[in-house]
Formats: C-alpha cells, structure tokens, sequence
C-alpha cells in the first residue's frame, strides 16, 4: 500500500500526520511512504529527515493523492488554494483518508457527502472508541492533553501576577488560584500543569470520579450538588442539564470565581454545544488581570463573551478563545499524534494492506464513509438520515 502524507493546509495548522520516526515503520510494515515536501516543516520535521527515513518526497499534491491507496492527514479535507481544487476532489474510490474529519458538524456535512459520492473510505479520529485496546490509538485523548498543558501556559503569559508563592526582600506574594471546569483528559493536564507552576488548584465538574481524578491530582473540590444519574451519560461522559440545574452549577461558579485568577474551561457535552457556565456579569466580578482559557471554544465555549479564534479583554479580565491550541507546541503534538495514527493505520492492516473487519467495535466506530454511503451513527443523525 502507498501512504500519502499531504501538507496541511488549513491557515495556522502547523502540524503534520507523520514523523521521520513514523515514516520508517510504515516503511518497514512494507508499506511505501510520499510525503509532500515542506509538510513538517513547521513542526521542525524537515525533508531530509523523511529521506532518511526512506519516503519518497512529492512537490505536487495533487500527484501524491492520485498515487496514493491511503492518505493520513491532521484536519479533515479542505479547499487547497495552491492547487485550485478541494481535497475531497483530488481522492479516488476505494482510497482509504484517516485524520478528524468531525462528521457530525454541519460545517462538514457537505464535505462527508462529497468524500461518499467519491467513493473514499473515511475513518474519523474523533470517534476512537474509550477502551483499553484502543488507547494508544486515541489522538484525542492525546490533543487534549497538549491543550491542557498549553491552555495553561498561555494563561500564565498573560496573567498579571506570579503563579507560584514568591517570597521577596519586600514581602511574600500568594500563589496564583487556578480553577479549572471540567476536569476530562484536557482538564487534567490543566490541573497537572498548573500545579507545576506553584499555583493553589480548584477543580468543578457534575461527575464523581471525574472530581475523584482531580482530587488525586491535589486539587480542591468545588461541588455543584448535581446527582449523578442527570450529570453521567453514556461512557462516562457529561450529560446536558435541565436548565434549573444549570442555573444551580452557575451560581456555585459565581460564588468562588471573584477568588479565582485563572479559570480553565474545558467542560463539554459529546454532540452537543457547551454549556454557558460563566455569564458576562460573572467575568464582571472577578479580579482586575484575571485570565479565562476557553479551550470549548470550538462547541461554542463555556463562557458568554470567549470571543472565537481569539483573545480580548472585558471587564480587565483577559479572555481568550483560541483555536487549535494543539498547534502551538506542533513538535510534541506531531510526535503524539502520529504515533496514534501509525498504531491505528498498524491495527487496521494485515500484510501492508489496510483490511476492515465491520463487526470490530473500533472500525465501526470511525468509519464514516463505505461503498460510497454515510454510515457514521453520529453524522447521520445530525444529517437526518
């Protein structure tokens, strides 16, 4: 099988879906390797070292997609500017494309449609079943602990006072506060990194033992009071709350959040837009110079006034929503995410070539597109098939 690794081309994206590293196992699996040159440059992979690694480097992606049986990418399929076409055109049925490709999203509806018309074979990373034998496939779990550590640090950067206790010739300062909602793999991280940095951490989350992990990792528990049986759904996962709840969690967020310098939102419901936990009179009420990291921005955010994409201030409390926090530490994530992606594409093949089994509850899981059809549970609901 030929294994193509096209440049990512979404504006920011400095990742890319295989290392040097990776590319010799491929290659050493029996499996030939294109990648096209410049891919990882800006994850500091550069073109000799796939050379070495023993890929072939391709100028020309449109090339690369032609001959290639299977394509791992970072982000899901996009319009290529360079080339004057979009990627779902430059594939070919029966040509296999693994990387999150979020097929629930309207944004991506028609794109899914397309990839299903064409006959390519889509595998979603985002939907990499919770279980043990598949943890070292899971590229989310893995991203999320990148944006938790790097959520935090960009906090830091633009808190206006230290995070550690500082004892000076002048006096002793107080460590920073650091709340953090929703204490999932990203949350955790969050909590970790923090505690690294000095800071005194409190953790809030509507699931036990997610508030049991958070405890684990010297963090203070602020309850919420929601019972377990409306707040854990299906995998352990948040439920949506009735809104009498919800106003219930928010007013214990009110209560402890002028306390607090740097809040980290990372509370999510699967399929769902995030909850609204933090109202604008809430960021109103806390310290001049606080930080608020948004990382749900993508489902829309936790707080009311993240603004998309970006960070600003309001009320002297710095709020940022930034995208693809993963991005911004690109060697780490890159290294993490293609051995997720080596191990699954190493899981789905036998003698070099890629061969689904359908009754595998982790095939069925990731497959989005076969035998030009949208079989994917998720996005056919939101599609309304």
């Amino acid at each position: 099988m030929i294994v193509g690794i096209p440049k990512e081309i979404m504006s920011g994206e400095a990742r890319v879906a295989a290392t040097p590293e990776t590319v010799k196992k491929f290659i050493q699996d029996g499996m030939t390797v294109l990648v096209e040159a410049g891919a990882g440059v800006k994850s500091f992979y550069y073109d000799e070292q796939y050379k070495e690694a023993g890929a072939e480097m391709v100028s020309d992606a449109e090339h690369l997609y032609q001959r290639a049986g299977l394509i791992l990418k970072v982000k899901e399929p996009l319009f290529n500017d360079n080339v004057g076409k979009h990627e779902v055109e430059m594939m070919h049925k029966g040509q296999y494309l693994v990387t999150f490709i979020h097929p629930a999203s309207p944004v991506n509806h028609k794109m899914v449609k397309q990839l299903a018309e064409q006959g390519v074979i889509g595998l979603t990373l985002d939907s990499i079943p919770r279980i043990s034998r598949a943890q070292n496939m899971d590229a989310l779990t893995s991203m999320s602990t990148c944006a938790g550590y790097k959520g935090i640090i960009m906090a830091a950067d633009d808190l206006s006072v230290f995070m550690p206790q500082m004892f000076t010739a002048v006096g002793m300062l107080k460590p920073a506060n650091v709340l953090v909602i929703g204490t999932g793999v990203a949350g955790l991280q969050a909590l970790a990194t923090a505690k690294r940095l000095g800071a005194v951490t409190y953790a809030m989350d509507i699931r036990p033992a997610a508030n049991e992990q958070a405890k684990s990792l010297g963090a203070k528990i602020i309850e919420t009071g929601v019972p377990e049986e409306l707040a854990v759904g299906k995998g352990g996962y948040a439920q949506k709350l009735p809104d009498g709840w919800l106003a219930k969690e928010r007013e214990v967020l009110a209560g402890v959040l002028k306390d607090m310098d740097i809040v980290f939102c990372s509370a999510l419901i699967p399929g769902k837009v995030a909850p609204i936990l933090i109202t604008e009179e809430m960021v109103e009420s806390m310290k001049n110079g606080a930080v608020i990291v948004d990382i749900s921005i993508d489902q829309g955010g936790n707080c009311a006034v993240t603004p998309a994409g970006k960070k600003e201030m309001f009320h002297n409390v710095m709020v940022q929503g930034i995208k693809n926090i993963p991005g911004l530490i690109p060697t780490s994530s890159t290294w993490m995410f293609s051995q997720n992606v080596y191990n699954l594409v190493k899981y789905l093949s036998k003698d070099g070539q890629v061969v689904l089994d359908l009754n595998d509850e982790i095939v069925r899981s990731i497959l989005v597109t076969h035998n030009g059809e949208i079989v994917h549970e998720g996005a056919r609901e939101a599609m309304g098939l």
